[in-house]
């Protein structure tokens, strides 16, 4: 996304001198081609992690308003946090709560995942000390991935005591792909294969959930037989490929890149030749150059890697190295002899300017990462811009 200039945006409560502007048309616009790619399944908007670090109310309300008709976060706090902002949409949690907070979860109205005989039965306490309505259950099969989730005869043994109780409901089987983000890959066929043998189980039971979902966002992309009846989007949803290596490639290429990373330069010097910069003295200026000193560093999420990696900055719509090392709250750069920038220009570290564009997945290459860990790395001291 092109980054606009600092002064014009809104920064109430902040004098800082740095933003991350989301641009909420682009969360719009990524969920209305995921919704019309995955259906007649239905599109689940992930906005854990403060939604990938792009503001999960914000970003859940444009989601639905671009075709998503459920949510799925990772916490019962984040769960919590929408319903207290107003939003209504089913919300999915991803992983089993501890016991603990089954009764928040039911009196937020969260959908729980659950995959142990200990989650059922917390879950069934708290459901029945609540009354109202049965508690709708997505049971989780591990069918590979080895991270959470039952094995699937294991699963179907939990769906039938989930089915079984008058106070819960199994409203889904699901199960999550390991591998979905390299194509070519048969695994992600053999786990949904695993799935479907699951639920087959159940049928003969004579127990059908309402739903079964494996799709995360490269699963929705790239396995159409994955899609089932919800597919599950997160790093799409933002704009962004699955992986670097299908970046290019239809249709993660229409998506649109929905975070961008900027600040206003705060001080420029003319530094000689053979002047070396920042802690460490490691970056020696060849010739007479201008620096930038730019308010952003690692604690805002600018990894150090960028130091010694060839990380880049754009300013004035020309890429310029980051010099030296990546300070707490700021970096140099170097702008080259009789550059023409000055305090208030703005530089971009994630975006576009001009003709240039620095993205994610470009950033998280060079320091051994992925775009996931990039955007969701931003910091919560970086005031947030959203762009409607």
């Amino acid at each position: 996304m092109t980054v606009h200039p600092g002064p014009a945006r809104s920064r109430v409560g902040t004098h800082r001198q740095a933003w991350a502007e989301v641009d909420l048309a682009a969360i719009r616009a990524n969920a209305a081609l995921l919704a019309e790619l995955a259906a007649p399944a239905q599109l689940c908007a992930v906005v854990k992690a403060w939604a990938y670090g792009h503001g999960p109310v914000e970003v859940a309300e444009a989601a639905l308003d671009g075709g998503a008709t459920w949510l799925a976060v990772a916490l019962v706090e984040e769960g919590r946090h929408l319903r207290d902002a107003g939003i209504a949409a089913p919300i999915l949690l991803l992983s089993e709560p501890p016991a603990d907070a089954m009764a928040e979860v039911v009196r937020s109205r969260l959908t729980p995942t659950l995959y142990t005989p200990g989650g059922i039965e917390a879950l069934a306490d708290a459901a029945s000390a609540a009354g109202g309505d049965p508690i709708a259950v997505h049971v989780k099969v591990d069918t590979g991935m080895h991270r959470v989730g039952a094995a699937p005869a294991d699963a179907v043994a939990l769906a039938r005591q989930v089915a079984a109780h008058p106070r819960l409901e199994l409203d889904a089987l699901w199960t999550h792909f390991a591998v979905a983000d390299e194509p070519a890959d048969a695994t992600t066929g053999e786990q949904l294969a695993s799935l479907l043998a699951t639920a087959e189980r159940l049928v003969g039971d004579g127990i059908a959930p309402r739903l079964l979902h494996a799709a995360n966002s490269a699963g929705a992309l790239f396995h159409p037989a994955t899609r089932l009846d919800l597919v599950r989007c997160g790093i799409a949803l933002y704009g962004l490929a699955p992986a670097a290596s299908v970046a290019d490639r239809p249709p993660c290429s229409a998506l649109q890149p929905a975070l961008s990373l900027a600040a206003q330069v705060s001080h420029t010097k003319t530094v000689e030749a053979g002047e070396r910069l920042s802690y460490g003295l490691r970056y020696r200026v060849a010739t007479r150059t201008v620096v930038a000193t730019v308010p952003l560093g690692y604690a805002d999420g600018v990894t150090r890697l960028l130091s010694s990696t060839g990380g880049q900055v754009l300013i004035g719509g020309r890429r310029h190295p980051i010099a030296g090392t990546v300070t707490m709250d700021q970096i140099l750069v170097d702008c080259g002899p009789d550059a023409d920038v000055a305090t208030g220009d703005v530089a971009v570290l994630l975006g576009r300017q001009g003709d240039q564009e620095i993205t994610a997945w470009e950033w998280a290459e060079r320091v051994n990462s992925i775009a996931y860990e990039v955007v969701c790395g931003v910091s919560s001291r970086v005031p947030r811009v959203y762009r409607r």
